[in-house]
């Protein structure tokens, strides 16, 4: 861990210029209470070892990272901000003559707490802050929302993820390239292009995809029996899951020939690009897709401070909103009002939400009608204890499963809608109405009903909407909508420290300052 020598290169920047550097910046606020927000006990478990040589102070570094998050920079832009700018040199403690350092320094830095039991310290230190100002006593409110963020890399075509693959196998696996020379023909692996063939012929197109395939699974066949590294192991399941999720036996094969070709449609969570394996397509409307991981906010919006953040893959069972919220919820001291739209509306987490004592605000999933304009679930009644259903038309039907009420169960109509008068309302179906009663109906049914006749809860929902928009805006602002880093961990370090440094620039819009220990604010948020 870098120590204090003693003295700075050249004069001390916030000493001789601190009236150039504006009042209530977060550069100005650094510069005077650097040490108490990043205190060096902090990271003492970041650098283990007392050998070596003392390297740069973490408060330098963590006061760097924040700027850097803060304004939306790379490394060398970073480096050269604190070289020849007057407000990061005082917010970091260097001297007006102080070169800074290499920027590949930031990235040794980020790479420790990446890699430590506490990740995101500084947005924990941050949060501990706003706890110490009682900056959100009495704020109930919390609404979860989500955001895609663009991936680093550039999304690959299957011809192009499989060679690429290939090539890390042959580097990274010890013996692998003797096996390539003896199995592998489709194409010269050693060749950075892509494959000589008439790209606008679809038969070639489709004759390559089969013999990459056919190389990639020969390669994975015949390595040798070993023991592998991290890289290499990395290596062999990328290459794996890229010779898998976008090809299918041929139209006339049994699968056992070995021909392939192309699947019809878009395997679910598909790697896009061997260079970044957990980037995914994702969807944040039907209509708009994009590549790349998904950013939880949860937010307080009368203040707009970033109370928890996460960062998943843009698609799979690991990015269910549902699911991210309730650890969005987990570190509340007490239950909150929880706001969201019908993404965090699932019946498993309006039970665990309840049951956690949250007051729920989420919108309900809309019915939709077999019949256009006809009758929607909530038009039966539905009793799930007895396991029954009754139509408009008051025909009684039993549910399956009796018992099986944490289960999806059905209710068949069958013959009672023949000659029903209301039938045409109901069903376009020739066997009859089938209704699908899935687990936590109860739950769902009510929430569906309080939607619709309490007036009041519809209001809060449209004036909370607004500053958990302008949140989400604000953390992609300053073209922080595509990442910087590859993988789930670099970029959800990089995504907890963003919103630290805007809720650093938020409690100092607000007054924060530091007395006699002890974080305060001054006027208090209202």
């Amino acid at each position: 861990m870098g120590e204090w020598a003693g003295e700075a290169i050249g004069p001390d920047v916030w000493e001789t210029c601190r009236g150039l550097i504006p009042a209530g910046s977060v550069c100005a606020f650094l510069a005077e209470h650097r040490c108490e927000l990043f205190p060096e006990p902090m990271f003492a478990d970041m650098y283990p070892s007392a050998n070596g040589r003392p390297g740069m102070r973490p408060q330098i570094l963590a006061a760097a990272i924040t700027l850097q998050a803060l304004h939306g920079l790379s490394d060398f832009e970073t480096v050269q901000e604190l070289r020849c700018d007057l407000r990061w040199k005082a917010a970091c403690g260097l001297g007006l003559h102080d070169l800074a350092f290499d920027p590949s320094l930031l990235a040794y830095f980020r790479r420790r707490p990446a890699r430590s039991a506490r990740p995101n310290r500084i947005f924990e230190a941050v949060r501990e802050v706003v706890k110490a100002t009682a900056g959100l006593k009495g704020k109930h409110r919390r609404a979860l929302d989500s955001t895609v963020l663009d991936d680093a890399v550039a999304t690959q075509d299957t011809v192009t993820q499989i060679i690429t693959a290939v090539r890390a196998v042959i580097r990274e696996v010890p013996g692998a390239d003797a096996v390539a020379v003896a199995q592998c023909t489709a194409h010269d692996y050693t060749d950075p292009g892509k494959p000589r063939i008439a790209w606008h012929d679809a038969q070639a197109r489709a004759e390559l995809v089969d013999a990459l395939v056919t190389d990639a699974l020969r390669l994975l066949g015949h390595l040798p029996e070993q023991q592998l590294g991290d890289k290499a192991a990395n290596a062999v399941g990328v290459l794996a899951l890229a010779a898998g999720q976008d090809v299918e036996p041929a139209e006339d094969s049994d699968g056992r020939d070995g021909r392939w070709r192309i699947t019809q449609g878009t395997a679910p969570n598909r790697m896009v690009s061997t260079v970044d394996p957990e980037a995914r397509h994702a969807h944040k409307t039907r209509s708009h897709q994009q590549d790349g991981f998904k950013a939880h906010l949860a937010i307080e919006p009368g203040t707009g401070l970033y109370t928890a953040v996460a960062l998943r893959p843009g698609s799979g069972p690991q990015g269910d909103e549902a699911a991210v919220g309730l650890e969005l919820l987990a570190d509340e001291d007490t239950p909150v009002d929880a706001f969201g739209d019908t993404a965090y509306s699932t019946g498993d987490a309006r039970q665990a939400m309840d049951r956690a004592g949250h007051r729920l605000f989420l919108k309900p999933a809309p019915l939709r009608p077999a019949v256009p304009g006809g009758f929607t679930l909530d038009d039966f009644a539905i009793d799930t204890a007895n396991a029954t259903v009754t139509c408009p038309a008051g025909h009684t039907v039993a549910l399956s499963d009796p018992g099986g009420q944490h289960r999806q169960r059905k209710a068949s109509c069958g013959d009672l809608c023949t000659g029903c008068p209301m039938r045409e309302r109901c069903t376009k179906a020739k066997a009859g109405r089938i209704l699908t009663i899935r687990p936590h109906h109860d739950l769902q049914a009510a929430a569906r009903h309080q939607a619709a006749t309490d007036p009041g809860r519809q209001t809060d929902h449209r004036r909370w909407r607004p500053p958990v928009e302008h949140a989400v805006a604000w953390l992609a602002h300053h073209g922080n909508r595509r990442l910087r880093y590859r993988g789930t961990l670099k970029n959800g370090t990089w995504l907890h420290t963003r919103p630290a440094a805007l809720n650093l620039r938020r409690l100092i819009n607000l007054g924060l300052t530091h007395i006699s220990g002890t974080w305060h604010l001054t006027p208090a948020i209202t």
